[in-house]
This record gives structure tokens, C-alpha cells and sequence, in this order.
């Protein structure tokens, strides 16, 4: 029986809060765990199971998934789709709400895998860049536009906070691109696949905190200067902004939207070595 037909016969109703679109296509479906980089030796942690046929498809190639899901009314939907998958558990929950060392705690070492739910996109990966430690990579589908964003180079239009804070953990890259037909009920824009590869000390800092709050601080606002973004964020003084980006190497009148994330870096490495942040 396909997806759509069970959809039905459990009298199921798509919700617009969750932003519920399901993919059914088995070769997609192949194709984003190989995406994945799933083996037989991989845990996996879906965020979003939906229908269940992302699952049943990592299920098939995984040691274990681990598939969470909000709408608990997909409960008897998932049980009859995921019938005699063994290596499958799903948690009924929100993602967002849950106790993220206590789950990693029972998982080990572990890939996320997941189509997730546009509304939620920055914000699940933002847990997994800034509390995950035993995560190593994500790969989900996303909206084009934000796949843009994660894999954008300093200086273009698209390059913004998330670029910048992924760049700390892992490099981002799109794997595929999705079209909108691929999914029911049909979204309104087109998405893809983005693959991220964590690698702890890629860019090395003196302090996450430090860097996170530069990053924050060089996007408060995209048409200030640096010079005028530190000084309304850490309080400082034209002189003491200025003093501070001569001694990271950034010329005064830049914008924080042009600099690499190497370069915020070093920023944040002078900020918290002069006890500033």
C-alpha cells in the first residue's frame, strides 16, 4: 500500500503549523542516505519522521535510527509504514524541547539525517552546531534559498550568520536539488539537499562564546560598518572599536558581510583576549 493510500485510510490531515511535506520517491529516497554517508555502521537521528518513508529508507542501510516526530497523530501511520523495521525507534516529541545530552547519551556517536520542516530549519541546526558533541554531520533537505545561505562565500548577498557559524563546526555543500513536484502536499518553492560534515577545531578559536557573539554582532546590522556594529554591541568607543580591528587586521570602514569566517575569528580571538567579550 502506498504512503498516500495509509495518509488516508488512518483519516490523517496535513497540519500547516508543522510545515508537513512528505517525499515518497524511493530513488530520492536512496539517494539522500547515500547523501548521508550511512553504512551499516551509522546511528542516525531523523528530526521530522513524517510518513515514514525517509526512515524506512535510512532503515535499510543503518546500524540504528532514532526518528523523532511532533505530530503524534502520525503515530498509527508510522507504526503500519515502519512495520518490521527493527533497527527503528521513534520518540514522539519536539526536537527543540528535548534534552539534547541526554539523547546523545543514548545514542553514541551519530549522523542526522532528515527532510526537516522549513519553520525549523535554522534552529535545529543551530542546536546541533552549538550543544551537539558526539554529532558528526548533518544532512538535510532544506529550501533552496536557505541551502544558499549555509553554502554562501563571504561578500555575496547570501552570506550571512548561519553561513559563518556552520564554517566554526563543518563546511556545508549541497548534494542535490529537489524540485517542489518531488513533494505532497506540493510547497511553494523548490529545496535541496545540503550535507555538513562536522570537524571539531576546523577554525580554531580561543572561545566559541567569542565567536559566536563577533558573528551575531558583524550581522546586527548589514549596512553599519564593523566599527559601528562593535561599538553598540560591547559598548565601546570609536577609538577602542577602532583599536580592536587594527590589531585583528580589519580595515575600518569594513562590513561584516565581507569578512571570511576566518577573519571573524581572529576578531573574536582579540575581543576575548582583551577581556571585551
Amino acid at each position: 500500500m502506498e504512503i498516500k493510500e495509509i495518509l488516508i485510510k488512518h483519516g490523517f490531515s496535513f497540519k500547516k503549523q508543522f510545515g508537513q511535506n512528505f517525499l515518497t520517491d524511493e530513488n530520492l529516497l536512496a539517494a539522500i542516505v547515500r547523501d548521508g554517508g550511512v553504512d551499516a555502521e551509522t546511528t542516525v537521528l531523523e528530526i521530522g519522521a513524517g510518513a515514514g518513508a525517509l526512515t524506512r529508507a535510512l532503515s535499510k542501510a543503518a546500524k540504528k535510527v532514532v526518528a523523532m516526530e511532533i505530530d503524534r497523530s502520525l503515530r498509527p501511520v508510522l507504526a503500519e509504514t515502519l512495520s518490521g523495521c527493527e533497527n527503528v525507534e521513534v520518540i514522539f516529541g519536539d526536537f527543540l524541547k528535548t534534552n539534547l545530552a541526554a539523547l546523545e547519551r543514548e545514542l553514541g556517536r551519530y549522523r542526522v539525517v532528515a527532510n526537516l520542516p522549513y519553520y525549523v530549519t535554522t534552529p535545529v541546526l543551530m542546536r546541533f552546531l552549538e550543544e551537539a558533541a558526539l554529532c558528526d554531520g548533518v544532512t538535510v533537505m532544506v529550501q533552496e534559498e536557505v541551502a544558499e545561505r549555509f553554502c554562501a562565500q563571504a561578500g555575496t548577498p547570501a552570506y550571512g550568520a548561519v553561513t559563518a557559524a556552520i564554517a566554526l563546526k563543518g563546511e556545508a555543500v549541497v548534494t542535490r536539488k529537489v524540485p517542489r513536484t518531488m513533494f505532497f502536499p506540493r510547497p511553494n518553492v523548490d529545496s535541496a539537499v545540503v550535507r555538513i560534515d562536522f570537524c571539531e577545531g576546523r577554525i580554531p578559536v580561543l572561545s566559541k562564546a567569542a565567536y559566536r557573539a563577533v558573528v551575531r554582532c558583524a550581522f546586527l546590522s548589514r549596512r553599519k560598518t564593523l566599527e559601528n556594529n562593535l561599538m553598540n554591541c560591547f559598548r565601546l568607543s570609536r577609538a577602542q572599536a577602532g583599536e580592536v580591528l587594527c590589531k585583528a587586521g580589519i580595515a575600518d570602514m569594513a562590513r561584516g558581510e565581507t569578512l571570511p569566517p576566518q577573519t571573524l575569528a581572529r576578531l573574536a580571538d582579540v575581543l576575548h583576549g582583551a577581556g571585551i567579550v
